[in-house]
């Protein structure tokens, strides 16, 4: 006979402090995403734990604060590169990161292609290149793929 898995249940208070937590954390990334925040900071922020507010991304965000605060700064410094103006070390400076470097490296990883491809060939095109849709407005009528996006973007940089 197959042994039955227990699942454990949260109480309905818990669960939803931790929501209540979890906003506030969000929260405060999203508005400071910029300054130099770290998980330790925000725990104070919202007066708890550095462990329980660990526990709160992983159970109620699916994630860790660091994915998050790096999700929402690749955001941000897309919007940035797209609507042009700033040089890639001022969007990297804007958005939280003191090294370029460190900035251009995250950014590939987070958008497949370079900072200064992604300005380049514009945001709109390569996010459509990378999600696999086909190019529209350039004289190709195929579908290309996110390698491919990120070959292009590689060659105008």
């Amino acid at each position: 006979m197959a042994r039955k898995e227990v699942v454990p249940t949260q109480r309905t208070t818990t669960v939803r402090q931790r929501t209540s937590l979890y906003e506030d954390a969000t929260s405060i990334v999203e508005t400071d995403y910029g300054s130099d925040l770290s998980l330790d900071v925000i725990a104070r922020r919202v007066a708890s734990s550095r462990r329980q507010l660990q526990r709160v991304y992983s159970e109620i965000g699916q994630t860790t604060f660091r994915e998050h605060l790096t999700e929402v700064r690749m955001q941000r410094a897309a919007d940035l590169l797209a609507n042009g103006g700033m040089t890639v070390r001022e969007v990297a400076n804007r958005v939280g990161y003191r090294q370029p470097a460190q900035f251009a490296k995250a950014f590939r990883r987070s958008q497949g292609v370079a900072p200064s491809g992604f300005r380049t060939r514009g945001a709109a095109e390569v996010r459509a290149l990378l999600a696999g849709e086909p190019r529209r407005g350039i004289g190709h009528a195929s579908a290309s793929t996110g390698t491919e996006a990120a070959a292009l973007a590689r060659e105008a940089a």
